[in-house]
């Protein structure tokens, strides 16, 4: 289904002048009441137009019976009818040049073929008429900074949100009204919201480019269950990374069932959660195991500071809670580097009684002289070179005749430091939260939660100092859908700038014999057929065969185990190579996934891809500083370092490599299949890296 490309198309949905609200009930509590409530209570400026043919007024509005009675054409139409009523009604708002439509109700194609079919007819028609429809399934839309409230979520029955820097986008209704009622909980204002449901039109991956182009959202939270326009999705995580927005998502179906109930629940394709790690990391998106994370992350980013380093200085009442959150600080990636010398001087002459090194222990004798307190925290921040910093409180803040001065003490000691992120670990009531977050503090209960939270926000500031022009990559001619022998393979590759190395292909003993002396013994010997594809299985590769008469007896070897093996199989030949030098070997890959296109694989061979799985992916095409960062990704990192008196691999050469099979990939992003160069050896530095064996299926389902 083709949709809108523009991101302007969701202007009028976001923020509408006017709403109808078709199905509309006099009982502020019904589903098709309650989007007037909100729209009310929320104080929304424009006009209102319940649209009821069996009622005069609906809850103190004019009602109007059909569309054609309005006075004008309201941006938006909330459906709160029957499914079985919308396919009419879609044609009247098209006639009425109606913008853009709410469909709330359910029976469509998360019901099967039938309902699909309903789906696809009202989208189309909307579509003909320039109608943007969300949904349909889903708990709407709403937009707090005009009071615009379409939505029927209960989460609002005490109060409607206020604005704030936050973006939600979900697929699942009940999860963003779950995370934005938690969001409101934890005082973070939220500008725009919306729930993508079925998505006959307006999807997730629109919705989050919409959202990462506008001034007023700083911050995007998401729950994925799985994206249909890849290519979008991509582009709006590159556009929120290049404009320093944080994206922290919730993506669903990392298990088999996780998967198949994500599946039934939205009809969306879950995709492979590998590939989505891959794409996350690769535009620095954060993806949240927990909702508590995806909160505290939210909270932490909505401060609008980020460190520009991991470095963490920590300051306690208690040495045991100093340790704690060393610990944390190590599991999430955090430095808590000491102090340097002569600022832990300073700490001493300030806090006699003090541990001064990091975390810096003031205990509870600094709350007598909370001047000191104020000193010792703005040396720690002046001297120490932390671009984060924790302190630990306890319920200190809870006590009110030390509330207020502490609070103060705090704010006095990072006065001068605005551009450094401050959290506090502390158990109070809610009001004094909200005075020390006034102050421009972080709070939290748990000191994990607030490590992890500062790590991430660490994180997401290096991400956004990466953020590069998207690489452009031009089509290349199409490969063909044929099967390719080893051979062929090597000789596409090898114009594309792999390196392979110097090899004969020869279709008799003689020649074989010929092709050896000039490559030089020992050489290596494979059987060359486009239909076999895993030439082991059938002991069609010789290894280490070291002068004629091997090589001889080698190539009618070859020849008989592939007649046997594969009697149908067509034989270009015997492939004769030299032997390769000692180096570390690693496995390169690509497969192409069905939303987002080609991704390319690395890993170190042997061992540690078959049993360990050790290996990352990326999304073609990427850069060479990508290509790095995937290398430095893996558990077995340390192998191409050099261990054992071995010198370090050339891992420059490495990197050039996976940036030409990325580039390769997505120049035949459309026909080919998979691509496996396995193995890789990777040479000492200086050497290269060098493809010793080539697969390359072609796409045969287009």
């Amino acid at each position: 289904m083709n949709r809108q490309t523009c991101s302007g198309g969701l202007d009028a949905l976001f923020r509408p002048r006017s709403v109808a609200i078709l199905g509309a009930s006099d009982d502020p509590n019904r589903i098709s009441g309650r989007p007037i409530r909100y729209l009310l209570s929320g104080g929304f400026k424009g006009p209102i137009y319940p649209v009821n043919p069996n009622r005069e007024v609906v809850q103190g509005l004019k009602a109007y019976k059909s569309l054609d009675e309005l006075p004008q054409t309201p941006d938006v139409a909330l459906f709160a009818i029957p499914a079985g009523l919308t396919e009419q009604a879609i044609r009247e708002c098209v006639a009425k040049g109606v913008k853009s439509a709410v469909i709330f109700s359910a029976g469509y194609a998360e019901m099967g073929e039938s309902g699909l079919e309903m789906q696809t007819r009202i989208a189309e028609t909307a579509r003909a008429g320039g109608m943007r429809i969300l949904g349909p399934n889903c708990l709407g839309v709403f937009n707090p900074q005009i009071g615009f409230f379409g939505t029927f979520t209960q989460s609002m029955d005490r109060e409607v949100p206020g604005p704030g820097p936050i973006g939600i986008v979900s697929q699942s209704g009940a999860y963003g009204s779950h995370i934005a009622y938690l969001a409101r909980k934890r005082g973070i204002g939220i500008n725009y919201w919306i729930t993508t449901g079925n998505e006959a039109d307006i999807d997730l991956a629109e919705s989050l480019e919409w959202m990462a182009a506008q001034d007023d959202v700083q911050v995007i939270m998401a729950y994925v269950e799985g994206v249909r326009d890849g290519e979008r999705f991509r582009r709006a995580l590159a556009l929120a990374q290049a404009r320093r927005k944080p994206v922290i998502v919730m993506k669903v179906g990392r298990s088999e069932i996780g998967a198949k109930a994500a599946s039934s629940h939205t009809a969306s394709l879950a995709g492979s959660d590998a590939i989505y790690d891959a794409l996350f990391r690769q535009y620095g998106v954060h993806r949240a195991t927990t909702t508590e994370e995806q909160i505290d992350i939210a909270y932490a980013c909505a401060r609008g500071i980020f460190p520009k380093s991991n470095r963490l200085g920590v300051v306690t009442l208690s040495g045991g809670a100093g340790v704690l959150i060393s610990d944390a600080a190590e599991r999430y990636g955090m430095d808590v580097a000491p102090m340097p010398e002569a600022a832990q001087a300073t700490l001493k002459s300030l806090l006699p009684f003090a541990t001064v090194v990091n975390p810096v222990d003031t205990t509870a004798q600094a709350l007598n002289e909370m001047d000191l307190l104020a000193n010792n925290m703005e040396v720690i921040l002046d001297q120490g070179g932390y671009d984060a910093l924790i302190a630990f409180f306890t319920t200190v803040p809870n006590t009110r005749t030390l509330s207020g001065p502490l609070r103060d003490a705090i704010a006095k000691g990072c006065e001068r430091f605005p551009d450094r992120l401050i959290a506090l670990e502390m158990v109070a009531d809610e009001d004094v939260v909200r005075e020390y977050e006034a102050a421009g503090f972080l709070v939290f209960e748990d000191a994990d939660r607030a490590v992890a939270a500062l790590a991430a926000l660490a994180r997401f500031n290096q991400s956004f100092d990466r953020a590069q022009t998207p690489r452009e990559v031009t089509m290349a001619a199409a490969v063909g859908q044929e099967s390719m022998s080893e051979h062929a393979a090597k000789e596409l590759l090898g114009r594309a700038g792999i390196p392979f190395l110097r090899e004969t292909i020869v279709v008799d003993a003689e020649a074989a014999v010929e092709a050896a002396g000039a490559i030089g013994y020992p050489v290596v010997m494979k059987i060359v057929s486009p239909d076999i594809e895993h030439k082991t299985e059938i002991g069609g590769v010789l290894v280490g065969v070291s002068d004629a008469d091997g090589v001889r007896g080698g190539f009618e070897t070859l020849i008989q185990r592939a007649a046997k093996h594969r009697p149908d199989a067509i034989l270009e030949g015997v492939l004769i190579a030299p032997m390769a030098k000692q180096g570390v070997e690693v496995i390169i890959g690509v497969s192409r996934d069905p939303i987002f296109g080609p991704a390319v694989m690395f890993g170190l061979g042997g061992v540690h891809v078959e049993v360990l799985k050790d290996v990352t992916f990326r999304l073609a095409p990427f850069s060479r500083d990508e290509a790095v960062r995937m290398i430095d990704e893996i558990r077995g990192r340390a192998m191409l370092s050099g261990v054992r008196g071995a010198a370090p691999s050339d891992v420059g050469a490495l990197a050039d490599l996976l940036v030409r099979i990325s580039d390769f990939a997505a120049a035949h992003r459309e026909d080919v299949e998979t691509i496996d160069l396995n193995p890789v050896v990777v040479l000492p530095e200086g050497q290269g890296a060098v493809a010793l064996d080539a697969l390359v299926v072609p796409r045969r389902d287009h």
